[in-house]
């Protein structure tokens, strides 16, 4: 994932230590119900489209420019699908970040789905009963979107595993 400006100029002055930070995750669905995913560039996995918004950037805003971004798909969010505080991940480089994650429901719009930054090896999209391995983040997320279920978040504060 690339870091943005307004980050590296943070980490110029703060250093490694952790930084909370709002994220988004989009998940994109087209007309017949296929799922949007990228695989990323840093780690060779599959995964949600998704990034970091841009100070005074609306989150679903950041979830359409993110999409657009890395897959030439125009999309328009639905829903909000989950709002969770994820753990700490400490990067190679020994910054350490914690994420908001607003996850949305997004819906295709137009565009052919291909690499479109240097994020991602590979774009494209997948029927959700032929996914491709995904983490427990991803395919959490995925369900949640499937459902008409309320906004996901954890009442607990315990679960920031996913």
């Amino acid at each position: 994932m690339a870091t943005p400006e307004f980050i590296r100029t943070i980490r110029a002055s703060a250093g490694h230590q952790l930084l909370w930070l709002p994220g988004v995750a989009a998940v994109v669905f087209d007309d017949a119900g296929r799922v949007l995913l990228g695989r990323r560039a840093d780690n060779g996995r599959w995964s949600l489209i998704g990034g970091i918004p841009e100070p005074g950037e609306q989150p679903a805003a950041c979830a359409v420019r993110e999409v657009f971004e890395e897959t030439a798909v125009r999309c328009v969010v639905e829903r909000v699908v989950l709002v969770q505080a994820l753990a700490p991940v400490t990067y190679d480089n020994g910054d350490v970040c914690q994420f908001m994650d607003i996850t949305f429901r997004c819906r295709a719009v137009g565009g052919e789905a291909r690499v479109n930054d240097d994020e991602s090896l590979e774009v494209g999209w997948f029927p959700v009963d032929g996914l491709p391995e995904l983490n427990e983040f991803a395919l959490f997320r995925i369900k949640q979107a499937m459902s008409e279920a309320p906004t996901w978040f954890d009442p607990t504060g315990l679960d920031s595993s996913m």
